[in-house]
């Protein structure tokens, strides 16, 4: 397979002029293999999606089984066991909410939640049209989640046309107290946040005991609160969602990226009764107005449900808690290093920030010099500017951990 200037491809986040991409054959576990038969561990997890390993067998079944009765049907007016089948499972994990709507990705699960919020309100005939969010949040890349996303290198093309938000700030973990009067004011619709680790920023980590606050404060004035837990979701964090860390619960909750573990795009956007039932109505014109042409596709939801069931035969939790473990043994050992800035561990999530003479940001220079690094020893780390990261799939093992972190020392010292 020939990758070159002529290839009709457009990749994503990437400077095409001068890109080097590497065409991956097939997967395995935490592996990938090039057309070489390079071997690379996949050390962020595609993108933060694979949580069971590439091609595990008992997805990939489950995916074939289910395409071989059925491989999609319009969800308007009609279901299908599978759907209904993965929205209890998944219900069982947050019992607190009462519906799922499906839709495609990240970006689309966070749509329908923004436009879920703002309808409830329309719905009871109030008028509500603002949404707090943290300044340096990353929601996705459709218009409604770059609104209330930051105001930054991902969105200044389209600054113009994006809605206006409330933001608020978190600095070293904690938020400004005059931000906290933003909530009183009666038009604020929803609260929107990424629990206890806000992606894209750089991994930077709050606690749960401060997201706790801020829920009860958003709930003490009647503010909607929407988790997007699309990339903290399914472990990540070392519970099931980022937010089984707090006492008070979202109203709302994003979910995808590790849904079908990472076999399909897929999303899944959950709520209360109670806003569901705003939406009931002889008005034809109170239903939700969203949906997509794949909504409810029957072999994402055949993984979803295989990916579940690992879970629960696959001792997933006991990985996840050794690979935190090893993540906090590794950070341990980089304290004092006068080239790092600072180190930040939540869960399977690892993250080292290092110090540079150019500001910090996603297109800090250190960034490419670090992936080709990396590269060259058939790790795959995609730093967000000079913040390297390491979230694996569960299935990784210690041993190729452990020559991750010897990989990054031996950046540290050549850096």
């Amino acid at each position: 397979m020939d990758v070159d200037d002529h290839s009709p491809v457009w990749h994503p986040y990437t400077q095409m002029q001068g890109a080097d991409i590497i065409p991956i054959v097939r997967g395995e576990g935490a592996y990938l293999y090039d057309e070489q038969g390079h071997q690379y561990i996949d050390a962020v997890a595609s993108w933060w999606t694979n949580i069971h390993g590439h091609a595990h067998p008992h997805i990939v079944s489950a995916i074939a089984a289910q395409a071989a009765r059925l491989e999609h049907v319009i969800f308007a007016g009609f279901t299908h066991q599978p759907a209904e089948q993965l929205a209890k499972m998944l219900l069982q994990r947050i019992p607190f909410h009462f519906k799922i709507f499906y839709s495609d990705n990240g970006s689309t699960a966070v749509e329908a939640a923004i436009k879920m919020a703002l309808q409830y309100w329309r719905n009871k005939e109030e008028v509500r049209k603002k949404i707090i969010c943290f300044r340096d949040a990353y929601h996705g890349d459709t218009f409604g989640a770059m609104s209330v996303s930051a105001r930054g290198v991902f969105t200044h093309p389209f600054q113009s046309l994006l809605f206006e938000v409330e933001f608020i700030d978190l600095e070293n973990g904690k938020v400004n107290p005059t931000d906290l009067d933003k909530f009183q004011d009666k038009d604020i619709a929803a609260f929107i946040f990424e629990p206890l680790v806000l992606g894209s920023a750089g991994m930077k980590m709050y606690s749960a005991k401060l997201l706790d606050e801020l829920i009860s404060i958003s709930k003490q004035n009647n503010i909607l609160t929407i988790a997007d837990e699309v990339m903290t979701g399914f472990g990540r964090t070392g519970k099931f969602l980022a937010t089984d860390y707090c006492s008070n619960k979202p109203d709302i909750i994003c979910l995808s990226k590790g849904i079908t573990g990472g076999f399909l795009p897929f999303a899944a956007t959950t709520c209360t009764q109670a806003i569901y039932d705003v939406f009931l109505s002889e008005e034809k014109s109170k239903m939700l107005f969203h949906g997509h042409s794949y909504t409810g596709n029957p072999l994402g939801c055949a993984a979803g449900i295989a990916s579940l069931e690992l879970f629960e035969t696959d001792n997933t939790f006991k990985k996840i808690a050794r690979i935190e473990q090893q993540h906090k043994g590794f950070a341990a050992s980089l304290k004092g290093n006068t080239k790092i800035k600072e180190v930040r561990q939540c869960g399977t999530i690892l993250a080292i920030e290092l110090k540079t003479a150019e500001d910090s940001g996603y297109l800090n220079n250190v960034r490419d010099k670090a992936y080709l690094f990396f590269i060259e020893r058939k790790i795959i780390l995609r730093p967000l500017g000079n913040v390297l990261y390491i979230l694996p799939p569960y299935c990784i093992e210690a041993n190729d951990l452990q020559l991750v972190y010897a990989a990054i020392d031996e950046f540290l010292k050549l850096s």
